[in-house]
């Protein structure tokens, strides 16, 4: 068998052709080029600095790391400006995550040799109480920065609510007083308080124009006036409903404000009858949408039935309502009658009684509304039937649970 499989092997013309083409372009190679010449295309060096700085821009760190390795140029490179602008610090603990940690070393190395260049920076932490201590510690020690974006954000419970007020506020104010142009900053869940936000529109006026600060218990509804009164370029808000205010919205309705693009209001209670909601005035959210008729207004209720009396009692701009509860028959009828500027309503549960006239007169009334989601709601056939055929055209998104509606004999 190894004879008949040698005499293929050396009769087989295509073989030993292919064989002669290796054997000479081996020998043309080595004859014509030399070894030298070689080493000097293969040589990954002598690539023009912007190419390598083209590429590194798509590696992960882990992966430019271990390039900035190959030579002096590579980590020359390594180390331009451009590659730290954006930054997102991970902090993680082994017992509370399995997520990796942005390495001790590299943040040191970013500290004492980029943090000049760094200007959209992020962090992100777990549940832990260290690692958001952690961060505030990064924080801290920023002072040569000119950060323009910031964002702390929490991947699993709210972390940086456990770190104590004064190492925070310390912290957050390194960044305010140093970074003279922030223009978005995500600080949810966190324990922000007044004399911090003084501190952020006393160097940063005129550059914020995005501001997230949902569940932040210790600011005040003249915490966030401050903030609207000075901040006129401010584009975009979040926050929770507590320190919304009349003042609050004629203050973004001012001659001297830009037109506000994005306000989002969480109504959160954890315990009925805990928070006594206040009523804004029609005449306020008038002012709103007159000064800026495209301006989105969202809001997410976390309520329990009983509390829902202070709301959409008049006109109300809203845009796109979502409810993270059940919601009665009676405020959603409201909604139907005075929510003209609704384009997105999502309701989580509504109890046992059908919503058939509620739905309609959304559909009726309601002329922008393109996107609907149903859970746990109550609903007949005839019912549903009758609200796509009236707003159908429209939506966009319409989602229901399957085993919701409810059949009826004609």
């Amino acid at each position: 068998m190894k004879r008949i499989r040698q005499t293929v092997k050396t009769e087989n013309p295509i073989l030993q052709a292919s064989q002669r083409s290796k054997k000479q372009k081996t020998f043309f190679y080595g004859s014509s080029f030399g070894k030298s010449h070689l080493q000097t295309l293969m040589d990954w060096g002598t690539l023009p600095l912007h190419v390598v700085l083209h590429i590194f821009q798509f590696l992960p760190l882990v992966d430019r790391a271990r390039a900035s390795s190959v030579c002096r140029r590579w980590n020359e490179v390594f180390h331009i400006p451009d590659l730290w602008r954006k930054f997102e610090f991970e902090l993680n603990q082994p017992a509370t995550s399995y997520l990796k940690s942005t390495h001790p070393d590299l943040i040191q190395q970013i500290i004492k040799r980029h943090a000049d260049d760094l200007q959209y920076v992020s962090f992100k932490v777990d549940s832990s109480t260290e690692s958001a201590e952690a961060a505030c510690d990064i924080l801290s020690q920023l002072v040569n920065c000119s950060i323009k974006t910031l964002g702390l954000i929490s991947t699993a419970k709210p972390s940086f609510m456990n770190v104590s007020k004064a190492h925070f506020a310390s912290a957050l104010t390194v960044v305010f007083v140093n970074s003279k142009s922030l223009s978005s900053i995500r600080i949810d869940d966190t324990p922000v308080d007044d004399p911090s936000l003084k501190v952020l529109v006393a160097n940063n006026s005129d550059t914020l124009k995005l501001l997230k600060m949902s569940s932040c218990p210790h600011v005040s509804p003249a915490g966030i006036l401050c903030v609207a009164d000075q901040c006129h370029g401010l584009r975009e808000l979040a926050l929770n409903y507590y320190i919304l205010s009349d003042e609050l919205l004629l203050a973004l309705s001012s001659e001297k404000h830009v037109n506000l693009e994005h306000l989002r209001i969480d109504v959160v209670s954890e315990n009925p009858g805990q928070i006594e909601f206040h009523t804004i005035k029609k005449q306020s959210w008038d002012a709103l949408v007159k000064h800026s008729p495209k301006v989105n207004i969202v809001m997410y209720f976390f309520l329990y039935e009983e509390e829902f009396d202070a709301f959409f009692r008049e006109e109300t701009p809203v845009t796109h309502l979502y409810f993270g509860r059940a919601v009665s028959k009676a405020m959603l009828g409201r909604i139907g009658m005075n929510c003209p500027r609704l384009i997105e309503l999502v309701v989580c549960a509504n109890g046992l009684q059908p919503l058939d006239d509620e739905l309609i007169c959304i559909a009726e009334r309601c002329k922008n509304l393109t996107a609907m989601g149903l859970g746990e709601c109550e609903v007949t056939c005839r019912g549903f039937i009758e609200f796509v055929k009236m707003c159908g055209g429209r939506l966009t998104q319409l989602s229901i649970m399957e085993e919701r509606p409810i059949e009826t004999n004609s």
